[in-house]
């Protein structure tokens, strides 16, 4: 993955006021691009202490001095299969290595981090030599990394107990995903006495991952009472942040930050969390602490409880018979396969109570796309808004994107585009396809809408009308 430069800062910026203490901002040895950045992000008067990553070469260190960080990480493997694949260096070369490599560093670097690459495939022994050359050389941390993610949590547990008898320095650990334990393996290791741990936002990282920032703060502030020091409030608002940088989108059902978090669809867990929310939740854990909402969506399993809270949400005012009815209905749509949006439910309740849609607030009266191989995607729109006419253009990535910027630009109403998916109906390439989209207010409700048609332009521009009136219909008050 690649991050531009602005990207880069921006990132390290939320990082550092969240409240993050050391932000490892590249490998400067590796390129001269590498070396701006990490420059760059080390001259920005951030909060956070900026370290550099460096082989146990004396030019990575240089670089990395160079750069003006307040601390630079260096590594060396430790392990027999990497000493001997990698490096193809003895333990007593790796030990020789160590002391030269972390001295050099220490004498231009007042902090220095040095780290036992695959320390959990090490010989106990030749670890804690290896740590205890460093830290004679002017180690002010060790690092331990569970390099390829093999470790357990009892395991890592056992192992930073030994290293914190057997050596005087502080301990900070590195683990991998691959096998699903990285956060458990941090964890495990704060409580075992390690006093640092390296992790990343939305758990990126080299194969499966590394330990993800939310969940390992969650663990710390909420399970184990620590005080982390992170905003926790800002957690959702930074994985997004990377989430669309990256575009690597966050799975629904992620601990923490994910958009199911805090959902309830079930009609036994809805009716709790609305008595109740430790109900069906950790209690120790409130959306409100990560900067997320609790949400109650629609499916097979709803119950009239949470129906009724979501119309009533929307003034809708139905009887029990006719809850009884719309609950009904959603759960024939749901039980072939569709997802139900809020819009469904509102269309649904709207036929069986009575009442007649009417004019709704934000209507399309005629766009216009302009596209092709050599012209910049642009879409314009004249739409009706309360009423008004409004007129607007904008360009796009593509014909889609260019026509989802026009109708946000005509209607002033500050959401943000959180989902955007589309499923073919039927087959051919007159197909049928089908767009769904789920938009967030500015006061972190989410709502979702979808919409088919033979044009996906189209499509996407009417499920986007429909998520738009939804918001309005919520925050404008609508009285029925």
């Amino acid at each position: 993955m690649s991050f531009t430069l602005d990207q880069k800062i921006a990132i390290a910026t939320q990082l550092s006021e969240i409240g993050v203490h050391v932000i490892e901002a590249g490998f400067p040895a590796s390129s001269d691009a590498e070396f701006e950045t990490v420059k760059t992000i080390a001259d920005a008067g951030l909060h956070a202490s900026i370290c550099g990553l460096a082989r146990s070469l004396t030019a990575d260190v240089d670089r990395c001095i160079d750069c003006g960080v307040d601390m630079v990480h260096v590594f060396i493997p430790t392990s027999e299969v990497q000493r001997v694949h990698t490096i193809k260096k003895s333990h007593e070369e790796v030990l020789a290595i160590t002391s030269s490599i972390v001295g050099y560093a220490r004498e231009r670097c007042d902090q220095v981090m040095f780290s036992a690459m695959d320390a959990t495939r090490t010989e106990p022994e030749a670890l804690l030599e290896v740590f205890r050359t460093a830290v004679g050389a002017g180690a002010t941390i060790i690092n331990v990394p569970d390099t390829v993610g093999v470790s357990t949590p009892s395991r890592m547990s056992a192992l930073i107990r030994m290293i914190r008898d057997a050596v005087d320095c502080r301990i900070d650990v590195h683990c991998h995903n691959d096998f699903g334990l990285a956060v458990g393996n941090t964890t495990s290791a704060v409580e075992a006495g390690a006093s640092q741990v390296q992790v990343t936002v939305n758990g990126i990282g080299e194969r499966a991952g590394n330990a993800d920032i939310a969940e390992t703060v969650m663990v710390l502030e909420s399970i184990f009472g620590f005080d982390t020091g992170i905003t926790t409030e800002r957690l959702v608002e930074t994985s997004r942040m990377v989430s669309r940088f990256s575009g690597i989108a966050i799975p629904p059902i992620k601990p923490v930050v994910g958009d199911n978090a805090f959902s309830h669809e079930s009609g036994i867990h809805s009716h709790g969390v609305i008595a109740n929310a430790s109900t069906f939740e950790p209690g120790i854990m409130t959306p409100e602490m990560v900067g997320h909402r609790r949400r109650l969506t629609l499916g097979k399993h709803v119950g009239r409880h949470a129906v009724k809270q979501m119309l009533e949400e929307v003034h809708f005012s139905p009887d029990d018979q006719q809850i009884d009815e719309i609950v009904k209905r959603i759960k024939v749509i749901a039980s072939k396969g569709k997802r139900v949006t809020d819009n469904d439910l509102y269309e649904i309740a709207e036929n069986i109570i009575g009442g007649t849609p009417g004019q709704k607030p934000i209507e399309l009266d005629d766009i216009a796309i302009l596209t092709g191989n050599h012209v910049l995607p642009t879409a314009s729109v004249k739409m009706r808004v309360e009423g008004r006419e409004a007129v607007y253009s904008s360009v796009g990535n593509g014909p889609v994107d260019a026509a989802m910027k026009a109708l946000l630009g005509v209607v002033p109403i500050p959401v943000q585009l959180k989902e955007f998916s589309v499923a073919a109906i039927s087959g051919g390439t007159d197909a049928l396809g089908h767009v769904t989209i789920a938009i967030e207010d500015e006061h972190g409700r989410v709502f979702d809408a979808s919409a088919s048609s033979d044009d996906i332009v189209l499509a996407s521009v009417e499920a986007m009308i429909n998520a738009l009136n939804l918001v309005r219909r919520v925050n404008g008050k609508k009285e029925r």
